[in-house]
Formats: structure tokens, sequence, C-alpha cells
């Protein structure tokens, strides 16, 4: 089937592995609102995460960066007290981000150094940023220090403070100026199905839908959508997703991420929602299916996708 994917990072690598694996044609809309510039250089943490992760390059240990990864030049800029120190870049990963940092200041586009780099890693995915604009997640906190409230890039609230910082807004800056690539409106308007990875439903997935004219395509679509809840058990299977929901104030749980996407009938986003067997679930609108959903590996990984299709 064709099947267009919105993904974040982690999850969704993890999940777009099993939907390879069971052959279908995919391509995948990333969320780029956790990107940042550092050290004059474009760093891309989902499209890289997606990228490595179906290269083959991923480690596996971090669910990020490369394998047998190094740090020496991070080292090297930390002690010449050249910050930030709690955002490392490995001596591997460096060169990617000097590659697309290059490509962009020659006048290519975000799309297509994406494909450029992906000729070397072959994901065998259709590697989509969300946009070519300029958008990035700001979360609202209280300064430790100050009391002040100020916003942070999410990658500082994320990694540095390990979202401990109760978060006030989260905000997709410069997505609302923003604009998908027709490549987007395309692989949405192609689709036959359209999967909801489980990543993250407010700075990963919600990031994407906070683009114009994304939204809009998905409703418009042939293609059903089915979603897969992050949450097992009540819980994030990884990450802060907890933090990022309280947030916006949406509860941690299968039933109130559905509710927060909402029933596509009901001018929401959801056809189907495959939810853990531990999670009771049931939203009028949305056909709702259970299995086991944590990704232990890859056959339980295709287990999923094989469900969510079916739904």
């Amino acid at each position: 089937m064709r099947v267009t994917a919105l993904a974040g990072g982690f999850g969704g690598a993890r999940f777009l592995a099993g939907v390879v694996a069971e052959g279908h044609e995919v391509t995948a809309v990333v969320n780029t609102g956790d990107d940042l510039w550092l050290h004059g250089l474009k760093v891309c943490p989902d499209l890289d995460t997606v990228m490595y992760t179906l290269g083959g390059g991923i480690s596996a240990e971090r669910g990020w960066g490369r394998e047998g990864e190094t740090f020496a030049v991070s080292g090297e800029l930390a002690a010449y007290g050249f910050g930030p120190a709690w955002f490392g870049l490995g001596d591997r990963d460096l060169a990617t981000h000097l590659i697309r940092t290059q490509l962009l200041e020659a006048g290519q586009s975000l799309t297509d150094v994406t494909a450029a780099l992906c000729a070397r890693w072959r994901p065998g995915v259709t590697l989509l940023p969300m946009t070519d604009d300029r958008v990035e997640t700001h979360v609202v906190v209280d300064d430790p220090e100050t009391g002040t409230r100020h916003a942070i890039h999410f990658q500082e609230w994320w990694v540095r403070h390990r979202a401990a910082l109760p978060a006030h807004a989260i905000v997709p800056v410069g997505a609302e100026e923003a604009k998908p690539t027709p490549a987007v409106l395309q692989a949405i308007s192609d689709a036959e199905i359209v999967l909801l990875p489980p990543s993250n439903p407010v700075v990963s997935i919600g990031t994407v839908l906070a683009v114009p004219g994304i939204r809009d395509a998905l409703l418009a679509a042939d293609a059903r959508i089915v979603g897969v809840s992050p949450i097992v058990g009540g819980s994030p299977v990884r990450g802060m997703a907890a933090e990022c929901l309280t947030a916006i104030g949406v509860e941690t749980s299968a039933q109130g991420v559905a509710a927060h996407y909402g029933a596509r009938s009901a001018g929401g986003l959801l056809d189907g929602w495959l939810v853990d067997s531990s999670d009771p679930c049931e939203v009028e609108g949305i056909a709702v299916g259970a299995l086991p959903l944590l990704m232990t590996d890859l056959d339980a990984t295709r287990a999923i996708v094989r469900a969510a299709i079916a739904l």
C-alpha cells in the first residue's frame, strides 16, 4: 500500500521500520520543530533519527546519533568554554550537519538536502521535512534562578532540563507563516492510508499539524487516518510526553490523546486508534483496536503495523 506517516524521532523511526518491513511504499512527513542552529550548523534531530534508524546507522543504545560515535569535537569545544555543553554533537554526526548546512547555504531547500543525504543512507522511505521554512518549537517556563517567565528552545527544555521545568506553553515559532511543500501535500493526497505513529502528540505530530494546510489536506484526503497510541498502561513509552500533554491540558492516557486528536467525522483527525491491551478507550466516531503496543523487536513492530492497517 501507499502509506504516508507523520513522524517524530525515536518512536516514529522504530514504527516506520515495521512499515518498511511489511513491504509498503512509505513516505514519512517528519517534524522539523526540534531543529536548531548550533555552532553555525543546521541540526535536524528528528530527520536524522529516522534516516539513521532506517539506514542502519543509529546508535542502538542511545536511540539517537550514530553507532560507534565519538565526541572529540564536543570535548574540545567544552575545553574552550564554548557551549552549550548540554547538547553534544558527535564527530560522525557532525559530517551530516556540515553537509546539510553547506547545501542549504548554497540555496538548496531542506527537502532537496534531505534527499541528498538519504542517497547515502537509503532508508527505504521517501523522507520529507514537514516544511522547508524555519519552525522551532519553544517552551515557556519560569527561570529557575530568577523566576522570570521566558521562552527557551524545546531542545534546551528537553535535553538540558529533562522537562523538569513546568511548561506554561509550547509554541511552534514560525509555524503560522510556514507552508507545507508540494511534496508533502502530494504524499497526503496520494496515500491509501495515513498513519500517526506513536510519536509525541504535542511536539512531534502536533508540530507537523501546526503548519497551515497540512491538517486541511488530511481532512480532505481519501485515505483513512489511523493513529497508534504513544501511551501504554497510562504512561509514555519513552521520553517526557506526559509533561508535554500536561502543558496543553490533555490527560496522559490513550483516551486523552484520542480525544485530543478527535474523530475525523467530527472535524478531528482519526478514523481509527490503536491502543495497548491494558488501556481502555472509547471515543465516538473513532474505531478502536487493541493489542500489546511495546515495540520490543521488529516482529512485534510489524504486528502493530498490520493491526493499524487492518483497523
